[in-house]
């Protein structure tokens, strides 16, 4: 991709497990992918809340000593994604307050449209903030709440909110999983001996060896206990609204969603893409990995021979010294490389999952050409990418968006490639379960909103930020 999208963060729990705060561990490693900036563990031992969270990568913050003293046979977890702005521990989740009912972690995924609205109001009438982040809205509100159950007071509290939230709770006793009644964000149930998992994705199981119940449904609330799962439908129906971008670059392959695999319907994309922007070349390579499924699907269903011309370096670090000016297009070259040999005097397709400002594919196509080939032909499994996400996605500003202000032949004489073309948006929408179905959100590229706002675009992306000034970081 050539601005990096960002979800917001993945969320994972464990309930009835004597290692809860391990197999958390395990299960945020495994989505690490939709988070990179903090991460954090909240555990319960049936009496207190434990919790640790920092700045960095899962693997850096936890090891034995601090999964020692998150004890317990309950626990959550966070990761958050890399902001564009400042990044503050105080941003870093899970949530963990005490009010009059005892302790509260909260862990969430997703965007609230209306938080700065529903903030304004609570700061006028005395409410005291810790965080930029719009969780901490619906903390304050469950807090203030005058329903007795807390299972009440997260009901009472959500449906002041608009937009997207998968979130989980944890007390000293039991777990709440919430999905917002459109489904924006994913959120699955599944089961590890004898505890119970709630997980931003299903890869997550695999790891600690759990098993895929289902997913928690739309506008779903399931409350986890020694009792087992109970499942409450609290909210009144909404249009099904399914983030399409899920299946085009978040979720990871190996995941299931909408009971269907993540990477089977990568390839269904790239099929299409070949049935939709077919071009007579010598060979499809992916920008890996991103653009990996796709490119399989498109060399099946053209016949033109699928090769690896690019390779990736997966041991980039979180910083390295970048020289001033001896080596051009530095940062792409430390994380890709063209191998010479299977490009060299060929006709290249390169099948990507998309553009959003376009700098990091005109960067890759000067280093496909100067590695031989004679032709480059760009090839994208999604439909041009022209508004922002408001709903968990971190977004550059719709003038940063190279495809709002430029025709598909502008980007193409950008980048420098030979040739350009994107899946359609019907066909996008035919790969996916439902075939067509009106089930998904699909405004990155349409423009229609399933939720209304109000506001400036500018002032709603400064909630994924920690400072008003926004710096637009490429790949």
């Amino acid at each position: 991709m050539a601005f990096e999208l960002r979800e917001e963060c993945g969320i994972f729990g464990v309930f009835g497990h004597p290692e809860s705060s391990k197999l958390t561990y395990l299960g945020l490693h495994a989505l690490q992918h939709r988070g990179q900036e903090s991460a954090g563990i909240a555990s319960s031992d049936g009496e207190c809340i434990f919790f640790h969270k920092e700045m960095g990568l899962v693997a850096d913050i936890f090891d034995e000593e601090t999964l020692e003293k998150l004890p317990g046979h309950l626990a959550i977890g966070h990761v958050r994604y890399s902001t564009t702005g400042t990044s503050e521990l105080k941003n870093a989740q899970p949530i963990v307050v005490d009010f009059e009912q005892g302790s509260l972690a909260v862990a969430h995924n997703g965007n609230l449209v209306n938080a700065h609205v529903l903030r304004r109001e609570l700061e006028r009438e005395g409410s005291i903030f810790q965080s930029s982040m719009d969780t901490e809205v619906i903390v304050h509100l469950i807090a203030r709440s005058k329903e007795e159950l807390l299972e009440n007071r997260i009901v009472d509290a959500l449906e002041k909110v608009k937009g997207a939230y998968s979130l989980i709770f944890l007390t000293s006793d039991r777990m709440i999983g919430v999905r917002d009644p459109h489904g924006f964000r994913p959120l699955v149930l599944g089961k590890v001996k004898n505890g119970w998992v709630l997980s931003s994705e299903s890869c997550a199981l695999d790891l600690i060896e759990g098993e895929l119940v289902r997913e928690v449904d739309p506008g779903e609330m399931v409350i986890i206990d020694e009792r087992g799962v109970t499942s409450v439908r609290p909210f009144l129906p909404a249009p099904q609204r399914f983030c399409i971008f899920e299946f085009v670059y978040f979720s990871r392959p190996d995941s299931i969603f909408m009971g269907t695999s993540v990477y089977n319907i990568r390839k269904e994309m790239g099929r299409q893409l070949a049935r939709e922007q077919g071009v007579d070349a010598d060979i499809v390579i992916p920008v890996p990995d991103s653009g990996l499924p796709a490119a399989l699907g498109y060399s099946e269903e053209s016949g033109i021979p699928f090769m690896m011309g690019l390779i990736r370096n997966h041991y980039v670090g979180r910083t390295f010294i970048e020289p001033q000016q001896s080596i051009r297009h530095f940062g792409v070259k430390l994380k890709l490389n063209a191998i010479r040999d299977v490009i060299q005097g060929k006709r290249v397709i390169v099948i990507d999952d998309s553009i959003v400002r376009g700098t990091t594919g005109r960067k890759i196509i000067k280093m496909i050409r100067a590695a031989g080939a004679k032709e480059v032909h760009f090839r994208i499994s999604s439909p041009p990418t022209e508004y922002p996400c408001y709903y968990g996605i971190d977004t550059p500003i719709r003038r940063d968006l190279i495809a709002a202000t430029h025709s598909i032949e502008e980007i193409n004489r950008y980048l420098t490639s030979d040739t350009l073309g994107y899946l359609s948006v019907r066909g996008l929408h035919r790969c996916c379960p439902g075939q067509g179905a009106d089930i998904y959100c699909d405004a990155c590229f349409t423009g229609k909103y399933p939720v209304t706002f109000d506001f400036a675009e500018q002032e709603q992306l400064h909630l994924f930020r920690s400072q008003p000034s926004v710096k637009i970081k490429t790949r």
